[in-house]
């Protein structure tokens, strides 16, 4: 049966959220990396989000990709050998300058394309009593997808902010938030998922 058959109930979000920026790190967001791409645009959506759960006290977690040794996700590397130089320590695994974590909002390492996958991330989500995750980041196609379907399989409400994604291919970038829309998770304007926080979280402030 085509998608566009399909039942969708729009989930969104609950009063327990949390943010999880996927590797909005150098290594994507600055094109002098040959992983990355100008995505300036992307960066500025994710500052307001950030923004918004820092006033609101709700949960932010950060990704970042880094390798220890050359044993370390060999198949995807060699799959895609541009991730090599994501080295630790280096400059490319840091987090954009402009979306600096605050002590205490944790940096995933991962070394596959999703957040989840050989992490602890769900460990922490729920220990913090989080049950909806708004997902941003870089990029679209690759670690966004892959973390937002996980998120779903971790049974977590999953919204992802348009503006807040991106992808070296834009067609690529719309196919899979059609995708991902249909099936995965709720793609919603950044004004609406801003809304639909002041609605169910304002109270924090």
């Amino acid at each position: 049966m085509p998608p566009n058959n399909l039942q969708q109930n729009p989930l969104g979000l609950t009063p327990k959220p949390a943010l999880l920026l996927v590797d909005m790190i150098n290594g994507f967001t600055d094109p002098a990396c040959a992983l990355g791409t100008a995505c300036p645009e992307v960066v500025a959506a994710n500052v307001q989000l950030l923004e918004a759960f820092r006033a609101l006290g709700l949960p932010v977690f950060f990704t970042t990709v880094v390798y220890h040794s050359e044993q370390q996700a060999e198949v995807f590397r060699r799959k895609v050998p541009a991730l090599n130089v994501l080295q630790p320590n280096s400059h490319w695994v840091k987090v954009d300058s402009a979306l600096e974590p605050l002590e205490g909002e944790p940096v995933i390492e991962k070394q596959w394309a999703s957040a989840f996958f050989a992490t602890d991330l769900d460990q922490q989500l729920s220990a913090l009593g989080v049950d909806s995750i708004v997902v941003t980041g870089l990029t679209t196609s690759g670690c966004v997808r892959a973390s937002a379907v996980d998120g779903l399989q971790n049974d977590y409400q999953v919204v992802i902010a348009e503006e807040a994604v991106g992808d070296r291919n834009p067609e690529a970038h719309r196919a899979n938030l059609f995708d991902l829309n249909a099936k995965y998770a709720d793609v919603l304007p950044l004004a609406q998922v801003l809304s639909q926080l002041t609605a169910l979280c304002g109270d924090r402030g």
